[in-house]
C-alpha cells in the first residue's frame, strides 16, 4: 500500500478544528453565570446544575459515541455533533426558563459535544498513526486549550459590550462553519485513501475487536471494571474532571468576581491558562513517547494538588505575582493527564477497544466535573465563598497521586510499560 504520510496530517489538522469547535461551547460556560443570573433572576445553583447536566451527558456520551463512530464512521458522527453543537447553542437564544437552560446546554450541546470529545480524537489517533500517537493525542487534547484560548477574552469582551446573545450565537456560527471543511479534509482510515498509517502498519496487539452496538459498548464496561486498572484510571481521571472543567472551567471567573476582580480580566487569566495548557499538554504527549506514563500521571496529580491549595489565597481584585504563577503552573498541568491516560487504556486494554474503555474513563472524569460544578456552586451560595471547594479538590488530587502508584503493581496484560 502507498503510504500517504503528509493525508494523516490533514485529518489531524481538521480533526484539530472540530475539537476546537466543542472548546468554543466549553469557553462560553464560565462567562455567561452572571449575565444569565442578571437577566433572568435565577440562581447560582440554577446555573451551576444546567452546567453540571451538561457535563454528566457530554461524559456518558462519549463510549457510545465511540460505538456510533465504529459503526457508522467518525466522519458522519462527527458531522452530526457539529451541527447539534451549533443548533443547541442557537437554541439558548429563545430561552426564557431555567429547564430551557438545562435542555439546550445540559442535553443538546451536552450529547454534541461528548461525541467530539476527546474519544474521538483518541480513536483517529490509534487509526492514522502507529508513530507519533502521544505527541498526535497531546496536539489534540491541546485542541481545548486553543479554543479557550481564541474565545474566552473575545467572548467575554463581546458579553460585557453586546450581551450574553452576541457571544452565543459566534460559537453557534462558528461550529457550523467548520462542517464543510471537515468533510472536505477529513477520511475515515489510511485505507479509504490506499495509504498506511504515520509511521507504518502498527505492530501492537490489538486486544479484542471494538464495540459496534450499545450492548457491546456496555459488556466493555463490565469486563473493564473487573480489572483493577480500569478503576484506577476512572477514579484518578475523576479527580482530574473535578479539578478542572468542572471547578476552575466553571468557576474560576465567578470566583474571581467575588474577590472583586473585573469579569473580564479573570476571563484573561482563564486564556492565559490555555495558553499554557497548549504548551503543557503537547510537551505531556511528547513525553508520554518517552517517558513510563504512570511516573507522568503521578507528577501531574500531586503537582496540581499544592497548586490548587493556594488558590483562595492569590485570588484578589488585581493580578498579583503570586497569581500569575498559578495561572502559569496550572494551565501547563491543565489536562496534561489526557496523553499518559489515553496510553494506559492502550497499553492494558487493547489498540482496539482502548478508545471505548477511554470513554469510559472520560465518563468518570465529566462525572467528577458535574459533581465539582454543582458542588461549588452550592458552597457558594451557602456560605458566600469558594474556600471550601479549593480545598476539597486539592486533598482529591493528592489522593489521586497515591492512587497511580497502584499501577506499578498491575501487570498490563499486552504490552509492557518502561519503567
Amino acid at each position: 500500500m502507498v503510504n500517504k504520510n503528509n493525508f494523516a496530517w490533514v485529518v489531524a489538522s481538521v480533526t484539530f478544528l472540530a475539537l476546537i469547535s466543542a472548546a468554543a461551547f466549553r469557553s462560553t460556560t464560565s462567562i455567561m453565570f452572571e449575565p444569565l443570573e442578571s437577566e433572568f433572576g435565577w440562581s447560582r445553583s440554577e446555573t451551576s446544575s444546567a452546567v453540571a447536566l451538561n457535563l454528566v451527558v457530554y461524559g456518558l456520551t462519549a463510549p457510545f459515541a465511540a460505538t456510533l463512530m465504529e459503526r457508522f464512521s467518525p466522519r458522519k458522527v462527527a458531522v452530526f455533533a457539529l451541527a447539534l453543537v451549533s443548533l443547541g447553542t442557537a437554541l439558548t437564544l429563545t430561552m426564557t426558563a431555567s429547564w430551557q437552560l438545562s435542555l439546550y446546554w445540559g442535553a443538546f450541546v451536552g450529547v454534541g459535544t461528548g461525541c467530539l470529545a476527546l474519544v474521538f480524537g483518541s480513536m483517529v489517533a490509534n487509526r492514522w498513526f502507529s508513530k507519533r500517537r502521544g505527541l498526535v493525542t497531546g496536539v489534540f487534547s491541546a485542541a481545548y486549550a486553543t479554543g479557550q484560548l481564541i474565545f474566552l477574552p473575545a467572548l467575554g469582551s463581546l458579553v460585557m459590550v453586546e450581551g450574553w446573545r452576541s457571544a452565543t450565537l459566534v460559537v453557534a456560527v462558528f461550529a457550523a462553519a467548520i462542517i464543510p471543511v471537515f468533510l472536505l479534509g477529513f477520511r475515515n482510515s489510511p485505507a479509504e485513501i490506499g495509504a498506511e498509517p504515520y509511521g507504518g502498519a502498527s505492530i501492537e496487539p490489538a486486544g479484542k475487536a471494538a464495540p459496534r452496538t450499545a450492548l457491546a459498548t456496555l459488556r466493555v464496561l463490565f469486563e473493564s471494571s473487573r480489572k483493577p486498572a480500569f478503576w484506577v484510571l476512572a477514579g484518578t481521571f475523576f479527580v482530574c474532571g473535578w479539578t478542572t472543567n468542572g471547578l476552575i472551567g466553571a468557576h474560576f471567573i465567578p470566583a474571581a468576581h467575588d474577590h472583586g476582580m473585573p469579569m473580564g480580566t479573570a476571563a484573561g487569566l482563564l486564556a492565559l491558562v490555555g495558553i499554557f495548557d497548549f504548551a503543557g499538554t503537547i510537551l505531556s504527549g511528547w513525553l508520554t513517547d518517552r517517558i513510563n506514563p504512570i511516573w507522568l500521571l503521578l507528577f501531574y496529580y500531586a503537582l496540581r494538588g499544592l497548586a490548587l491549595f493556594t488558590v483562595p489565597f492569590v485570588l484578589g481584585p488585581t493580578v498579583e505575582l503570586p497569581l500569575m504563577f498559578f495561572v502559569v503552573f496550572y494551565g501547563l498541568d491543565w489536562i496534561a493527564t489526557v496523553p499518559p491516560t489515553i496510553e494506559l487504556c492502550r497499553k492494558y486494554f487493547g489498540l482496539n477497544q482502548s478508545p471505548t474503555v477511554y470513554g469510559w474513563v472520560f465518563a468518570s472524569h465529566m462525572v467528577g466535573a458535574a459533581i465539582a460544578a454543582a458542588f461549588a456552586g452550592a458552597i457558594r451560595e451557602a456560605q458566600g465563598s469558594y474556600f471550601i471547594a479549593w480545598i476539597t479538590a486539592a486533598v482529591l488530587c493528592l489522593i489521586a497521586a497515591g492512587s497511580v502508584l497502584l499501577l506499578r503493581k498491575i501487570k498490563p496484560p499486552l504490552v509492557a510499560i518502561n519503567s
